[in-house]
């Protein structure tokens, strides 16, 4: 059987250290100039990601995806190097333009997520940071061209891993997300 590997986080059985995780300090790939950003406080809805948009590491199928307040990252250095991958996505991917890692990717945009950025935890010079929870948007792997009749060998690897398979977003999102248009519709009361 072929190795499949998912991410090198989840392929070394990464487990959280630190319970009371307080942020830390996330770095790209360069070797000169890295850029770092601070993020303030723990990380929220960690998880493999299987969308062709996020950044993966080299042979990997997923990313190692989790989010926090926009506004406890804080470019600490070299941000003169982060451009935005597509301006026109919901989430405004901040990548290094040297090596390529995204940094962070801020929602600003009217949606339920806005106020929040997506960051990758694996950059972390720090450890303890939480664990993924969940795989999302396992299908999108086919979109990058994995065969599509190994998907059942992907998905029995995220079960072994302790990841849930979904080919959306966690059940506990979903219902944030619907949660959110219908306050916003006028259906919910806020």
């Amino acid at each position: 059987m072929t190795m499949i590997a998912i991410h090198p986080t989840v392929d070394s059985g990464y487990r959280a250290t630190d319970t009371a995780f307080s942020g830390g300090t996330l770095v790209c790939a360069c070797t000169s100039r890295p850029v770092k950003l601070r993020v303030k406080g723990d990380i929220a809805h960690n998880h493999a990601c299987g969308c062709t948009k996020c950044w993966k590491p080299e042979g990997s199928l997923f990313s190692v995806v989790a989010v926090a307040p926009t506004e406890s990252v804080e470019v600490l250095e070299h941000g003169d190097k982060l451009a935005v991958v597509d301006p026109s996505a919901l989430i405004q991917r901040h990548a290094c333009t040297q090596c390529g890692v995204h940094m962070y990717g801020p929602v600003e945009r009217d949606h339920p997520f806005k106020g929040l950025a997506f960051i990758h935890p694996e950059r972390f010079e720090e450890k303890g940071w939480a664990a993924p929870g969940f795989a999302a948007f396992v299908s999108s792997i086919i979109e990058a061209g994995f065969s599509p009749d190994k998907m059942s060998g992907v998905r029995a690897k995220l079960k072994d891993s302790g990841l849930e398979p979904y080919d959306c977003l966690s059940p506990a999102l979903m219902d944030y997300i619907a949660t959110w248009t219908a306050k916003k519709n006028g259906v919910l009361a806020n």
